[in-house]
């Protein structure tokens, strides 16, 4: 007998938006819901299965039975099956049971919650309420999340950042990281973290990429409303909070998406859109509606329910290309005859304009895309893509190019430092040293730098100021601050005990004085997307390996100064600077404090001599292998000193 009743969430308006793909609050009717129906407490089900003969709800309160609880087909056609059941509390272990084409198939919910963490991996009834205390964050976030604002982001992947001290297997729970991360960030001085993944995933290796439970924040750290506190506590310490968000593709694995109803449902039919060849996972049919409106709904649960402040993309390049890893003949032309996914195209602009819409710019989506695909970070009503930003990964590739290059050879490199500016400005550009860069044989960012141990330092101190001072948001991938030597390990804590020796804390030092910089000179970000904002001085003294720019603020007079010498020479170095400045350095990263050499850089002489095609110049001594940062002062006008009377 089915216990069973009728009931549903769902409204007519409802169906006919998730059929058009443009129903963005699905999580609000699909999943399970604790209800009351004739006075009865019980949970409301509800799941998208058109090709399903039956669905039952087994669980631990049913001992697993796929005969007890059988759903309702609704009777419009959109393929959701629903029903209530009574009784049901929170923490009720649940799969639904789906028989399509002569098989039984036991799924978890794709609306969940949250996920057990065993092989079973079992969706539990739960709930997103949290007494939420983060409003005067979520109020002004506006202008902290604004592209004229300082933006510098700390990536960290919560299962290895660190780990419990006595029992290093254990993962710490969202709290005990709160305890721990928080006052880690005040103190450097990041303005945003970025969350690798925390949505759950089955497979630890993946890092979180190959998703499974899109709207449950991963049990392997605690509850959702144990993350809910961390990212609470961070915003009322006025950090922000991006989470990394996987629309690209999920995984094969029995519990997920994968033939979720016997059928290809959730993913495209055609393995040439379907499968993705690299990391053997689906790819989700863009152009089915119902499809859409997961998604669009799944980024709108996280920056709701979860208060993000932003969404970086992952693989958008991937979503993009029809080619992407495929060769001749695996892919097929679009319509157009090109290989642009035009169905994915159309989906990320829908995504992007849903959550401006509805959030406006007090969030950010940041793609991350290592093509050149057109007008990414441009307004869909201009034919751009939405996003707010996108990863400089062009950038990121040469830049470490440059910095594994011999000294003697990297006056025939040196327009790989120059060559960005080309481009800077042709989207917004987040400049990324992520986690992909320390993996997988890549070395640490430390020993992809050049020379003995000293000077591999003194390299990433200075790739760190041209990073802070260049045009652009900024990302750092943990442990890159304090010169992390092993290659990242998702397995392990970081090695923090190695700010036990000065080089690794001099290191992280300057990391936290180049946080302080970029955050209180706004010549460094109030234009850091408008071409005003720079300027190049000399960017061909290819002999000396050095260049020197400038950054501006909107006030004429709000002007900065870098100069990197990328050879281990110390030199006297002309500049030419306007007539009526004077200069004074702010910043030297080869001051001891960051265990440098000390080499002292100051202004040591003016000349009326015309240089670098500018009226004056400046001399001062250049450190090695060093960034050197000066702040234009107005000129002083040198008057008699008035000598002040004292009262007998």
């Amino acid at each position: 007998m089915n216990s069973v009743k009728t009931y549903t969430l769902f409204t007519d308006h409802d169906i006919y938006l998730f059929k058009e793909g443009k129903h963005y609050r699905l999580y609000e009717k699909f999943g399970a819901h604790s209800v009351k129906k004739d006075g009865v407490k019980g949970v409301y089900f509800s799941v998208w299965a058109p090709n399903a003969k039956k669905v039952s709800v087994i669980g631990n309160f049913n001992n697993w039975n796929h005969q007890d609880h059988i759903l309702f087909q609704r009777w419009d056609g959109s393929g959701i099956w629903e029903g209530f059941i009574s009784g049901l509390t929170w923490g009720t272990l649940y799969k639904y049971a789906i028989e399509s084409q002569g098989e039984i198939l036991e799924k978890s919910d794709p609306y969940a919650l949250s996920w057990e963490q065993n092989l079973q991996a079992a969706s539990l009834v739960s709930t997103t309420w949290y007494e939420w205390d983060d409003e005067e964050w979520l109020e002004k976030r506006w202008k902290n999340n604004s592209l004229d604002s300082p933006i510098s982001v700390y990536e960290l992947h919560l299962g290895s950042w660190i780990r419990d001290t006595e029992n290093p297997k254990r993962f710490l729970n969202y709290r005990e990281i709160a305890s721990k991360l928080l006052p880690y960030i005040l103190d450097l001085g990041f303005t945003h973290v970025e969350f690798m993944p925390v949505m759950e995933f089955p497979y630890d290796p993946s890092w979180g990429y190959q998703i499974t439970g899109f709207f449950a924040a991963t049990s392997r750290f605690g509850s959702p409303q144990d993350l809910m506190f961390l990212i609470n506590e961070l915003h009322k310490n006025e950090i922000g909070v991006i989470l990394d968000w996987v629309p690209s593709h999920f995984p094969g694995d029995a519990n997920g998406l994968h033939r979720f109803d016997g059928s290809y449902l959730y993913e495209h039919e055609d393995p040439r859109k379907g499968f993705h060849p690299d990391w053997k996972s689906y790819i989700f049919n863009y152009g089915r509606n119902e499809v859409k409106s997961f998604l669009i709904s799944n980024a709108m649960f996280w920056l709701d329910r979860y208060h993000a402040d932003g969404l970086r993309v992952d693989a958008v390049t991937s979503m993009l290309h029809l080619d992407y890893s495929r060769n001749e003949g695996e892919w097929e032309p679009n319509v157009l005859g090109t290989n642009v996914n035009l169905e994915a195209k159309l989906f990320l602009q829908e995504f992007n304009t849903a959550v401006y819409k509805e959030f406006g710019n007090s969030i950010m989506t940041i793609a991350e895309e290592s093509s050149d695909f057109p007008l990414l970070t441009k307004p869909v009503h201009d034919g751009g893509v939405g996003f707010g930003m996108k990863w400089m990964m062009g950038w990121m590739h040469d830049t470490l190019d440059y910095f594994k290059e011999e000294y003697d050879a990297r006056k025939h490199h040196h327009h790989k430092l120059t060559f960005a500016s080309m481009y800077m400005y042709n989207e917004n550009y987040m400049m990324p040293l992520s986690h992909d860069e320390v993996v997988h044989g890549k070395a640490s960012l430390i020993y992809k730098m050049k020379g003995d141990e000293w000077q591999k330092f003194a390299n990433l101190r200075a790739l760190y100021v041209y990073m802070f001072t260049h045009p652009g948001a900024k990302l750092l991938f943990m442990g890159d601050e304090f010169g992390q030597t092993g290659e990242w390990n998702f397995k392990q804590s970081l090695d923090w005990h190695l700010l036990d020796f000065p080089i690794h804390k001099g290191l992280q030092n300057l990391v936290k004085d180049l946080n302080y910089l970029y955050k209180n000179e706004t010549a460094f970000y109030e234009n850091q997307f408008n071409p005003d904002g720079f300027e190049w001085v000399e960017a061909d003294d290819t002999d000396n390996s050095v260049l020197v720019y400038l950054r501006k603020g909107k006030r004429k007079d709000n002007v900065v100064m870098v100069i990197l010498n990328l050879t281990p020479n110390v030199f006297d170095y002309k500049v030419g600077v306007d007539e009526g400045t004077q200069w004074e350095v702010i910043l030297n990263s080869d001051h001891k404090k960051y265990n440098g050499s000390g080499v002292e850089s100051t202004v040591f002489r003016e000349d009326q001599e015309e240089w670098m095609n500018r009226p004056k110049c400046i001399y001062l001594k250049l450190p090695p292998l060093a960034g050197v940062v000066l702040k234009m002062k107005k000129e002083r006008k040198y008057k008699t000193p008035r000598i002040k009377q004292h009262k007998k």
